[in-house]
């Protein structure tokens, strides 16, 4: 019998195809136990390193500095042996990278990166700077030396900036450092920029202004600032901001021609006073995908008119999520009738048992809507394909706002009515839904959905198929 390894017997650059479709540490495994495969994992032209992955097995809940720093003491082995084996043929077109820069490991990690780009190794990087402090525990002085750690990395290795193409930042202040130099100036090659509780100053306007910038996803996650204002980004495609403090717009574009896609996600508190949505994007019109979450309050978006026309009329998709349980639904039909171009409408309904762990001290009341629904004579979406609605009740507002789009859009192909899991808050109080009235169930039954597909086409002339999923 021949028992010789026919797949080691292939040339390296087979071997490297196979072993790039399983992850790095599968590869290094599957070396150990073959000196013909020994020194493939290291040729591989796609590398994820994550600091994670040297932490103590369990993670423990709170992990601690001690932790970071052996971590990190691992993870820069496991670098310099990577980038110390002559890899001239074989570059790393992406190099993944997450880590933390505690204990001057920025001067570390630093000069290895700095001398792999230098020779020609390096030619893509994704870089993280993680942080295990919680938000609401960061105090200035840490967020600030987070900032000198990254800046440290930075100002003393700024080729790392040239091969940057994406980065997320998490916890940091950059009130001492020139931040719009760094990210649009020197990371010319930027295309995915995230930022996670970061700002410019305590409640400061950071303005971007950077023509030759390449950045086509800017991401915010609870920034502390006044305002963002987009002068020019002209590559930017999509924009995502979760969570803001400020009590009115967030953010304005001004030179932003590639804008496609909005994503505005925040649970109101008292202090938002909300803002008139058509001036956020007053200089652009070529949003294609809007999507609005609220977090189960208030709304954040005032009542306004014919201005929204001229905001949306390209929109094709349109997502409003977390829509408090009790809120009456007609008033979104104002998004769809200045959306005549739309061709999916995304409803998502707010409706948890958790909400008993809700702060109204913080929060506040939830008053209904104060938007008018527009007149139903007054308005058709002839491009309307699809309406779809998560945590879907046969309640009366429901029922009453779905007869509207059915009526308003008379190409209207699928109306698709979902069941909405319980999260993982919600599990763990052991209820779902929260009320027990029998109207507020999900018809599962094809007794229970026949007799709602009856009440929503009674006296409507729509060709939409009922969907239940």
């Amino acid at each position: 019998m021949d028992h010789e390894d026919r797949l080691s017997m292939l040339t390296d650059d087979i071997l490297l195809s196979i072993l790039g479709r399983v992850d790095i540490i599968s590869a290094v495994r599957t070396s150990v136990v073959s000196t013909r495969w020994k020194h493939l994992p290291w040729l591989l032209p796609e590398f994820t390193i994550d600091v994670k992955d040297f932490l103590p097995v369990p993670q423990p809940n709170r992990i601690k500095v001690e932790h970071m720093d052996e971590a990190m003491a691992s993870l820069t082995k496991g670098i310099r042996s990577l980038l110390t084996i002559a890899r001239s043929e074989f570059p790393i077109n992406r190099f993944q990278l997450k880590l933390y820069l505690i204990n001057n490991y920025s001067r570390v990690v630093g000069p290895m990166l700095d001398k792999a780009i230098e020779v020609g190794i390096l030619k893509d990087m994704d870089l993280s700077v993680l942080d295990e402090e919680e938000i609401v525990d960061c105090t200035d002085k840490h967020i600030l030396q987070q900032a000198s750690s990254v800046k440290d990395l930075f100002s003393g290795y700024p080729s790392v900036l040239t091969r940057l193409t994406r980065l997320s930042l998490y916890n940091l202040c950059f009130a001492r450092w020139d931040l719009h130099h760094h990210l649009f100036e020197c990371c010319n090659q930027l295309r995915y920029l995230s930022l996670s509780n970061c700002d410019v100053g305590k409640n400061a306007i950071w303005k971007i202004s950077a023509p030759n910038s390449n950045i086509i996803v800017l991401e915010l996650d609870v920034c502390c600032l006044e305002k963002l204002e987009v002068l020019c980004l002209p590559k930017l495609e999509r924009l995502n901001w979760d969570t803001w403090l400020c009590p009115y717009a967030p953010l304005s574009f001004d030179v932003v021609p590639n804008l496609q896609e909005v994503s505005l996600i925040c649970g109101a508190t008292n202090k938002h006073e909300g803002f008139i949505l058509s001036e956020v994007p007053s200089g652009t019109t070529n949003i294609h995908t809007l999507t609005l979450d609220f977090q189960g309050e208030k709304l954040w978006i005032k009542p306004e008119g014919k201005q929204l026309f001229r905001a949306f009329s390209n929109l094709r998709k349109l997502s409003i999520h977390s829509i408090f349980s009790e809120f009456e639904l007609l008033w979104t039909t104002n998004l769809l009738e200045a959306a005549p171009s739309l061709e999916m409408f995304d409803i998502e309904i707010w409706e948890h048992t958790c909400d008993v762990d809700r702060e109204p001290k913080v929060f506040g009341e939830r008053p209904n809507p104060a938007w008018k629904a527009p007149d139903v004579t007054s308005f058709r979406n002839s491009l309307l394909k699809e309406l779809q609605i998560v945590a879907f009740r046969p309640l009366k507002q429901q029922l009453e706002f779905i007869r509207v789009v059915m009526q308003q859009a008379p190409n209207l192909g699928t109306i698709i009515l979902k069941y909405d899991d319980p999260c993982e808050y919600c599990e763990a109080l052991g209820i779902f839904p929260p009320r027990s009235s029998t109207e507020c169930v999900f018809p599962k039954s094809k007794d229970e959905q026949d007799r709602v597909i009856n009440l929503l086409k009674d006296g409507v002339c729509s060709p939409a198929q009922i969907v239940f999923r």
